[in-house]
Formats: C-alpha cells, sequence, structure tokens
C-alpha cells in the first residue's frame, strides 16, 4: 500500500485480548489511526503521523464512528518513526513504540480535573507545554471522559445491583411476615393480597360496633349484675382492697391500677400515614375555627362566653373524626388572653410534656408522649408530631377524670404566629373504654410587640358525663371545668408565677427573712413541687382507689392509702389521705380570702391548736395580691410545736382557687432559704380547692361576694400514720383522720355563717 495512504477505521475488525479487553482502536487513551489491521496488537495504538490528504475533520470522524469505550489510562501512543519492535505489514517499514511520558500524564490529568472539555486554543497551548500534538492532546482527553464515564457507570450499577438486593431481602422478610400474620380483632390468619382498599372505614364501623356492645353491656349489667361481653385485651385484673386493716400490710396502690391510658401503646408504622393525615386536618380545621365568628360561634346569655353552635360545625367540617358517639355529650368553647411571655416560650411549655403538665397541674392529671413522630424543622418545633395520652382532672374526687389518646401538632403559620392542635386518635386505635374524645382542641399564639404573647384558645372534646356528682354537673355542663376559659386562665397566672420566678431583683413586695434571690428561687420552686403534688392527689383518678367511710351525702369523706419508700420528697412510712367535697352559699372569693389569711387560720385548722400565725416570708407571684408563696411560723401554746413552719402558696383566676400548704422542717427550711436544693425537703401537702358552683358564669363570681350563688370546695388532707413502711394500718388512725377533716369542715362553716347550710 502506497505510503501515506490510510486504510478507514471502519474496515478494522476489533481484536479481543487474552484478558477481555478490546485490542485495536479505542483500547487506550492514545489514539490509533491509520495501522493496519493484522498487525495490531494488545495495547498497540496507530500512529498519528498522516498525510496531507487526511484532514483533522477526518480522522474526528472516523474515530467518532469506531470509537469504542476503554477502561486504560490513555497513557500510551504510537507514531512512524525510526525504530521499534513492532513491523509494519511492508517489509521494509519500521515503526517507533512510544508512550506518553509520567510528566505529560500527570499535566493533562491536573488539567482534567480543571477542565474536562478543553477548546481548540487550550488543546494548542497544553500540546505546546507538553510537546504533544493537538490532536494527541484532543483525543486523550477524549478517551479520559469515555473512561470516566464509565467507571462512574460501573459504580452506579454496583450500588443499584446493592439496593436490588436489599430490597429482594426485605420483600422475602415481609413475605415471611404476612404469612404468619393474624387478625388482631379476630386471631385468625392472614395472608397477602386479603387487604382491601375499605379496610379502614372497615375498622371505623368495628369501632362504633364494639361501643354499641359495650352500652348494652353496660345496660345489661345493671339488671342482671354482670356484663354480658367481655373484653380480654382491655380487661384488667381484680383490683386489691385498698384497706385490710389489722392482718396484711398496707399496699402502693397509687400507682396499680390498670386502666385506659395503661393499655394504650405506641402507634405501630402502618397507623402513622394515617396519623399524620389526621393531624394536618385538624390544623386545618382550628384555624379556621379560630378565624371564624358566628353563626359558628355564638355568645353565651350572659355575654361571657364564645359556645359553638353544633348544627353550624357540621355543616362547616362534615368530614373529621366521625359523628359523635351515642350517649357523648359536646362541650366546645373559645376564649382569647393576652399572656406576660413570648411566643417561643410558650411553644415550648406546649410541646415539652413535663413543662405542659407542670404549668397546668390543676388540669391534668398525667400525661406521657408515647412516640415522637417529627421533632420538627430548623432547630424548632416546626412540624413537630407527638402521640400522647393525657388525664384531665377537676380537683376533687366526686368528678371523674377524662382520658384521652391524641396526636400533637406544631406548625409556623407566619412570623411569629404558631399553632398547637390535639385530636384523638381513637378512630385509628379504637377502645370501647374512651368516655372522651378530642376533636381538633388548641391553641393560636400570636407575637405581640411588647414580648407579650395573644393566646386563643378552642376546647372542642365529647365526653360521656355520666359518672359526674350532681354536685358539679352544673360546672362541668356550663364547660367551665374542662373548657377553654379554665386553659387560659391557669396559663395567664402561671405565666405571671415563671416571670416573678425569673425576675433579676427581689421586688418590693417581698418582705421577710429572704435575704438573696438563690433563697427567692429556691422557695419559690419548693412550692411549686407542693402544688403539683397537692394536685396530684386529689381527684379521682384512675391511679387512686378512694375509699368511702361514711354516710351517702355528697360530703362524704374518701380516704386512700400509700407507701412513701425512697422518695427525697416526702417523708417514709404510709401516707393517708382523705378528701371530701361540699357546697357552700358564699362566694368563691371570700372563701378563698377567709382560708388564705394567716389571721384567720387558727379558726379552722385544728393542728394549729389556736396558736397565732405570724407571716415570715412573703413572695408576690402574680398582680393579684391573693397570688402568692408565703412561710407561716406557729406560735403554739404547746412548747413542743413551737418551731412548727408552714409553707403555704395561695393563687386565684376567674375560674379556680386554690390554698395549699405543708409543714417544713425549720433545719430544711434554712438551707431553702440560702438557696439549697429543695427537691430533697420532705412534704406532704394539704390544702383547699374552690371552684365557682357553675350556677353563674361571670368574673364577678371570683371578684366579689354577690356575683356568685355558691362556692364548690374540696378538702384534702395527707397524714404520716406511721414512719415505717412495712407497717400496718390501724382503724384507729383512719378514725382520727376522719374526725380531723370533719371537723375542719365545720369550722369553715362555722366561721362563714354557713353552719345550717
Amino acid at each position: 500500500m502506497p505510503a501515506g495512504v490510510m486504510i478507514p477505521a471502519r474496515n478494522m475488525p476489533s481484536m479481543i485480548t487474552g484478558n477481555g479487553s478490546v485490542s485495536g482502536y479505542g483500547t487506550s487513551s492514545g489514539l490509533a489511526l491509520g495501522q493496519q489491521p493484522n498487525n495490531m496488537m494488545e495495547g498497540q495504538l496507530h500512529p498519528l503521523e498522516m498525510t496531507q490528504n487526511a484532514s483533522e475533520s477526518e480522522i474526528a470522524r472516523m474515530r467518532d464512528e469506531e470509537f469504542d469505550s476503554t477502561n486504560k489510562s490513555g497513557s500510551e501512543n504510537h507514531e512512524l518513526g525510526g525504530s521499534g519492535d513492532d513491523q509494519d505489514p511492508r517489509p521494509n517499514k519500521k515503526k517507533r513504540y512510544h508512550r506518553h511520558t509520567q510528566h505529560q500524564i500527570q499535566e493533562m490529568e491536573a488539567f482534567f480535573k480543571e477542565c474536562p472539555h478543553p477548546d481548540d486554543k487550550q488543546r494548542k497551548e497544553l500540546g505546546r507545554e507538553l510537546g504533544l500534538e493537538p490532536l494527541q492532546v484532543k483525543f486523550w482527553f477524549q478517551n479520559k471522559r469515555t473512561q470516566m464515564k464509565t467507571q462512574h457507570e460501573r459504580h452506579e450499577n454496583t450500588q443499584l445491583r446493592a439496593e436490588i438486593e436489599k430490597l429482594r431481602a426485605d420483600n422475602m422478610r415481609y413475605r415471611e411476615a404476612l404469612s404468619t400474620a393474624s387478625c388482631p380483632n379476630c386471631g385468625g390468619p392472614t395472608a397477602v393480597g386479603q387487604m382491601s382498599f375499605d379496610e379502614h372505614h372497615l375498622r371505623l364501623e368495628n369501632s362504633r360496633l364494639r361501643e354499641e356492645i359495650d352500652r348494652i353491656s353496660a345496660i345489661a349489667a345493671k339488671y342482671v349484675g354482670k356484663p354480658v361481653v367481655n373484653f380480654p385485651l382491655l380487661s384488667s385484673p381484680a383490683l386489691p382492697r385498698p384497706f385490710d386493716f389489722g392482718s396484711q400490710p398496707v399496699t402502693e396502690e397509687m400507682y396499680g391500677v390498670g386502666d385506659l391510658l395503661r393499655s394504650i401503646s405506641a402507634p405501630s408504622e402502618a397507623d402513622k400515614p394515617m396519623i399524620i393525615e389526621l393531624a394536618v386536618a385538624a390544623m386545618e380545621e382550628l384555624v379556621r375555627m379560630v378565624q371564624m365568628g358566628e353563626p359558628l360561634w355564638m355568645t353565651s346569655l350572659d355575654g361571657t362566653t364564645c359556645m359553638l353552635n353544633e348544627e353550624e360545625y357540621i355543616r362547616t367540617f362534615p368530614s373529621g373524626i366521625g359523628p359523635k358517639p351515642t350517649g357523648f355529650k359536646c362541650e366546645a368553647s373559645k376564649e382569647t388572653t393576652v399572656v406576660i411571655t413570648n411566643h417561643i416560650n410558650l411553644v415550648e411549655i406546649l410541646m415539652d410534656v413535663n413543662q405542659w403538665s407542670t404549668v397546668f397541674s390543676g388540669i391534668i392529671s398525667k400525661a406521657s408522649t408515647l412516640d415522637v413522630l417529627s421533632t420538627g424543622v430548623a432547630g424548632n418545633y416546626n412540624g413537630a408530631l407527638q402521640v400522647m395520652t393525657a388525664e384531665f382532672q377537676v380537683l376533687s374526687p366526686l368528678v371523674p377524670t377524662r382520658e384521652s389518646y391524641y396526636v400533637r401538632y406544631c406548625k409556623q403559620h407566619a412570623e411569629g404566629t404558631w399553632a398547637v392542635v390535639d385530636v384523638s386518635l381513637d378512630t385509628i386505635r379504637p377502645s370501647p373504654t374512651v368516655r372522651c374524645r378530642r376533636r381538633p382542641s388548641g391553641c393560636i399564639i400570636q407575637e405581640m410587640p411588647n414580648g407579650y404573647s395573644k393566646v386563643t384558645w378552642v376546647e372542642h372534646v365529647e365526653v360521656d358525663d355520666g359518672g359526674v356528682h350532681n354536685l358539679y354537673k352544673q360546672l362541668v355542663s356550663s364547660g367551665h371545668a374542662f373548657g377553654a376559659r379554665r386553659w387560659v386562665s391557669t396559663l395567664d397566672r402561671q405565666c405571671e408565677r415563671l416571670a416573678s420566678l425569673m425576675a433579676s431583683n427581689i421586688p418590693t413586695g417581698d418582705v421577710g427573712v429572704i435575704t438573696n434571690q438563690d433563697g427567692r428561687k429556691s422557695m419559690l420552686k419548693l412550692a411549686e413541687r407542693m402544688v403539683i403534688s397537692f394536685c396530684g392527689g386529689v381527684s379521682a383518678s384512675t391511679a387512686h382507689t378512694w375509699t368511702t367511710l361514711s354516710g351517702t351525702g355528697a360530703d362524704d369523706v374518701r380516704v386512700m392509702t400509700r407507701k412513701s419508700v425512697d422518695d427525697p420528697g416526702r417523708p417514709p412510712g404510709i401516707v393517708l389521705s382523705a378528701a371530701t367535697s361540699f357546697w357552700l352559699p358564699v362566694s368563691p372569693k371570700r372563701v378563698f380570702d377567709f382560708l388564705r389569711d394567716e389571721h384567720s387560720r387558727s379558726e379552722w385548722d385544728i393542728l394549729s391548736n389556736g396558736g397565732a400565725v405570724q407571716e415570715m416570708a412573703h413572695i408576690a407571684n402574680g398582680r393579684d395580691p391573693g397570688n402568692c408563696v408565703s412561710l407561716l411560723r406557729v406560735n403554739s401554746a404547746n412548747s413542743s410545736q413551737s418551731n412548727m413552719l408552714i409553707l403555704q402558696e395561695s393563687c386565684t383566676d376567674p375560674t379556680a382557687s386554690f390554698v395549699i400548704y405543708a409543714p417544713v422542717d425549720i433545719v430544711a427550711m434554712n438551707v431553702v432559704l440560702n438557696g439549697g436544693d429543695p427537691d430533697y425537703v420532705a412534704l406532704l401537702p394539704s390544702g383547699f380547692a374552690i371552684l365557682p358552683d357553675g350556677m353563674t358564669v361571670t368574673d364577678v363570681g371570683m371578684a366579689d361576694s354577690g356575683g356568685s350563688s355558691g362556692s364548690l370546695l374540696t378538702v384534702a388532707f395527707q397524714i404520716l400514720v406511721d414512719s415505717v413502711p412495712t407497717a400496718k394500718l390501724s382503724l384507729g388512725s383512719v378514725a382520727t383522720v376522719n374526725n380531723l377533716i370533719a371537723c375542719t369542715v365545720e369550722r369553715i362553716k362555722a366561721s362563714l355563717s354557713c353552719d345550717n347550710a
């Protein structure tokens, strides 16, 4: 063949080497053109010297037609020249085998990292620096790009192959799990493919049927004497008797009762998508309910409360968590207030179950977070989603608590505007023991310019209130026991208390033995623990087992026992709690002022033995002068009680008032006043919960003596009857406590001119 004649690359067959790579054109990052097919060897490239008849465009076209992907480094190049081991088919022609130098490869590799697609000018400049032709540089970069693409595709294929294997293993595991699955309702087997599209609706229908069966069973039990249907999954073991006088040691029953909240566990993975969907819908409903006025919300007859129009609600929100269960009553209200704290602190209080249950300890007897579906985004609670349980209370053993299983969702709607909503999950996990359902309830929090916050609260529940004592029925049915006004009033008062706790200096209203800021904070924390302990032991919670001692009247004395062991905040031994509730024909404010005043304490406090009471320290923690913490000293005629100190907190708002106190050791109290840890001071709090009787719903009832027809007063004592936790409870101890509470009630009635009420 004449010298300079080029053999087209498309006429050259590919050669497969022993290692499986393709030899010939395209097997290296160097260019192989113009070489005869019979002389192509592994790793050998075509010469780059072309005749003038072969233009650059023709070479590029032929290379594009036959170029194949390569897995070599592109470090070789061959040129026709003077010497070499490889022979041309023509007998008198020899070619020289030439490689790119290590320096050339390193420079082109470095340039490739910066610019994988150099233009003509860059190729010429690079070739001039390295002593290469522009075509050599061009094809080295083309081959390098192809090599990188091949490696990337190989890496992607490896990852995809690993994902496929993982999905295949998951599929097999799910198939095995489904093959052995059983129906949670009937216990029968289930198989893949048997789940219908309408399964969720069937569950709702099944829930309604179970509720109907439970209702019929309860009715039948009244006449037959035993329930018709048992639910083994929800049944609890027989409860021990609360007292076994003289023969057996007292058993710890405070937290030993099986109840609805104990039977509920965290949601399953299958339930979580429905929970999220329900929470999002509840948030939309809450925002609309806050923004809407009439006809959805109607003003009560006294003009102080917004009440829900149920018919308008059903028309406006036809979906939701289903129809109201048979026999349930609707309680819905809306209230707005401005509180002395910023919106960020409020959101944190509502989303932290411990802070929430502490701030609302008068309404919440216990609460827990079962699962956190989302913690929020951007370091805050925006988008946070929690599955919770809670038990809501009135501080009286005559009002059953309300248990609820729900999801709480927090969302930021605008700068400085947040919303927190609750909605029951009973439709997802139905239970025949449910007696309270929370429809979308919660609050909208708006930032105010002065660092305050505007809170609009909506409380919307459906409840079976058949167990409420007649004494409290009017209060509960009016919505003031559990309604929105109760929540915002408590929040307002607690925000004032929090501001007092965080005060950087001692206010001028504080008097007595408190001389430093640390002592002030320690005393307030001790009083807070005392209030929480009192509120947690007065209601008809499922964690309490009350025993009625005498009579059948409304003011029966109810008692329960508890062992205190290894609790640094309580004295060790057997603690006997006693409580009773009764009606007084005087305003709540008059009752509150009488009970909190140290000068009138000797009129009702039997344990003070008629001694004078002196206030040694006073901490104001609210706008109302009745909101304060006091340290009292009883100057008793009995020398053995001369060192008796009493820690007392009194608090009041338009919906409730409390006077709570506990005897404290003088040595331990000195430690607290000097800023010591208050958690190790043993307390057994007693006190009073004062509520309006519900006959009127104005603020005047808590402001003066003429605005309410009466008060509902709960008296509760805790007495350490024996310092040995394993001791037996005697009838004498119970009789002593019964007489103590009965005499206290009579003294209060007599002092308030109610002895013949």
